[in-house]
């Protein structure tokens, strides 16, 4: 469990790379009905696909770590049969030898560092190593499915293979269906501190299965509830957070409910990004307009992102791919936090500041 705390605080602390090209622009302030894109401000940047290279089976051999589970024997040698883990500090005790560290090597390469070493107790030894169970290699599966949680990575798995292992989306027992239920638009896959271009609408809604990666030890999805309405409040603001939504919810009552401005808080490029994560659209507003009166106020919808950048510190075009990237890492170190812990999730609390902000 220490581990998986150390990799959400690592997670917390990376800088999110997402993968996703230059958002979408729209007119904050158009009829709903309209809201599509406005063509003035459309960008010729298409959403981002997984390359073919993701849709491969790894190659690379499995390497042991902590917890893992090994059944290992001496041939010949009555009695010398073992079943023994990986320790916490990466080693295995066998026989007469001392411990040996197995952490990051293949069992073929134990098999021959354990005849090494056995020659000077026995007589040209012969070693049969197997593996009986894995618990350092996980992914993490959390949300509205049935069964969110930690899983050993003991195959090859797809992103579909493991929202099938976690019991699959989430279903109304009114109802008896998941449409409702899981946010497809803002759910994600985040490897290594960087956002994987993943669309889950199109992979579970559309069965696009060029969007079913295989899957790496530590990765993370997270599907959110769809009837959670909330917006999120994050960048430099006192504390990121998401703000319950209320109806005929805007802009100001937002910023209002997020718990203050910093100091270096740029108001005049407040960004609000719509739609799904690996394709989103996004408007640029100036908030002290609206402060003054000079310009009208912007409707909210449920799931919109409210980023406020920090003076000088991103330019125009960049500020859209930031406010994925921060409400990614926030949702994936807070949600992350809760599942490692056992206690309910709390956006803002968990991380820290400077990783919540450019």
């Amino acid at each position: 469990m220490n581990r998986c705390l150390i990799l959400l605080a690592a997670l917390a602390l990376l800088p999110v790379a997402c993968s996703t090209k230059s958002p979408n622009q729209f007119d904050a302030r158009a009829h709903p009905a309209s809201q599509s894109v406005t063509p003035a401000f459309v960008t010729e940047a298409a959403p981002a696909t997984p390359s073919k290279d993701l849709l491969q089976q790894p190659a690379n051999p499995f390497t042991l770590g902590p917890g893992d589970k090994l059944d290992i024997e001496i041939l010949g040698e009555t009695g010398s049969r073992a079943e023994t883990f990986v320790t916490p500090d990466g080693k295995i005790y066998f026989d007469l030898l001392p411990g040996i560290n197995v952490n990051g090597i293949t069992t073929n390469t134990l098999k021959q560092q354990l005849e090494s070493g056995l020659t000077q107790f026995y007589k040209h030894p012969q070693v049969s190593v197997n593996l009986v169970d894995v618990s350092s290699q996980r992914v993490w599966v959390l949300g509205r499915v049935n069964q969110p949680g930690i899983y050993p990575l003991k195959r090859p798995l797809r992103v579909l293979d493991a929202v099938s292992l976690a019991g699959g989306l989430f279903t109304s027992r009114f109802t008896g269906t998941t449409e409702e239920l899981a946010d497809l638009q803002h759910s994600f896959l985040v490897r290594k501190g960087e956002m994987m271009p993943v669309d889950f609408q199109k992979l579970i809604r559309e069965g696009d299965l060029s969007q079913n990666i295989y899957l790496q030890p530590d990765d993370f999805i997270y599907l959110p509830s769809s009837l959670t309405n909330e917006v999120y409040v994050l960048g430099a603001v006192t504390e990121p957070r998401p703000v319950g939504f209320m109806n005929e919810m805007n802009l100001m009552a937002a910023l209002g409910r997020g718990l203050g401005l910093r100091p270096d808080a740029d108001l005049s490029r407040v960004s609000i990004i719509r739609g799904s994560l690996t394709n989103p659209q996004v408007a640029t507003v100036d908030a002290r307009d609206v402060m003054k009166g000079n310009a009208t106020n912007v409707k909210l919808e449920p799931g919109d992102i409210i980023f406020v950048p920090g003076a000088g510190q991103l330019s125009l075009a960049s500020i859209g791919k930031e406010a994925v990237n921060t409400f990614v890492r926030v949702l994936a170190a807070s949600e992350g936090s809760a599942a490692a812990t056992g206690r309910p999730g709390n956006v803002g609390v968990n991380v820290p500041l400077s990783a919540a902000t450019p």
